[in-house]
């Protein structure tokens, strides 16, 4: 659940504090056979391919405010892409200073998306593992912001984008900016951790670890999916095709991987 805005105060000049999230977001398969990865690869550049892409991080550009001015894309040989947007900060009827009215989520790729003085990215990196038929599929998304504007309104709509099985989210606060009489200001907002701007869904689907520097304005949580159903994740032949005791060895080699990934470590 969102936090309340902070008091609106009134600004010397802009505000210039940087809010950056990123978000890495990773995607488990099982492919086994030269075929199968052929078909995961075919899956995740029809998915995840520029205009799709494009489509999304126009909607980020929406949901936090930022106007886009100009778009370029590229599909890359042989996976993976990237996108990028010049955008600008709000709407020409904003107010010209002050600190932040409305908290910063929930809610409402790289795609590099910059705005005037700030920007967002996505790349894509599809890649498998040579012995044990397992592939993943990691998206890096930054969205970083100046001024009135915060990332944190766009995180729920990327995770429900993404889907992950694991991600990993730092956000944090750089700078400091003003006020009228000159006290500074290093944050505009109220966070304590960023689970505070996930939806509750997020807790029924999803194992979260914080990490928080809050007198450094530095938050980090990282997310493992609770559940492995093996539909979602095989790339070949229907796994009730295939014997118990092979559905079982691969539910257990995919749930390692995320596993691994979750905590850093083999």
């Amino acid at each position: 659940m969102a936090l309340g805005a902070m008091p609106r105060l009134q600004l010397t000049g802009f505000n210039n504090l940087t809010k950056t999230l990123c978000l890495n977001s990773y995607d488990v398969g099982y492919a086994s056979t030269p075929a199968q990865q052929k078909r995961y690869l075919a899956y995740i550049d029809e998915t995840y391919n520029t205009e799709r892409l494009t489509k999304i991080l126009s909607t980020v550009a929406g949901i936090i405010g930022g106007n886009i001015l100009n778009i370029a894309r590229q599909d890359y040989e042989p996976q993976g892409a990237s996108v990028a947007l010049l955008i600008s900060e709000g709407s020409s009827a904003a107010p010209a200073s002050g600190l932040a009215s409305e908290p910063p989520g929930p809610w409402p790729d790289a795609l590099l998306c910059h705005l005037d003085k700030s920007h967002i990215t996505i790349h894509t990196y599809p890649e498998s593992q040579p012995n044990q038929g397992i592939s993943v599929f990691r998206a890096d998304i930054d969205v970083s912001t100046c001024g009135r504007i915060s990332p944190l309104k766009a995180l729920d709509y990327l995770i429900d984008c993404f889907k992950p099985d694991i991600a990993s989210i730092d956000y944090r606060v750089r700078g400091f900016t003003r006020d009228d009489i000159g006290n500074k200001h290093f944050i505009d907002h109220p966070i304590h951790s960023i689970q505070d701007f996930l939806s509750q869904d997020a807790s029924v689907h999803y194992q979260m670890i914080d990490i928080n520097l809050a007198q450094q304005q530095i938050f980090y949580t990282r997310m493992l999916r609770k559940d492995s159903d093996l539909r979602h994740y095989q790339f070949g032949p229907a796994e009730q095709d295939a014997p118990f005791h092979d559905q079982s060895g691969i539910e257990r080699r995919v749930r390692q991987e995320m596993t691994e990934i979750f905590y850093g470590e083999n």
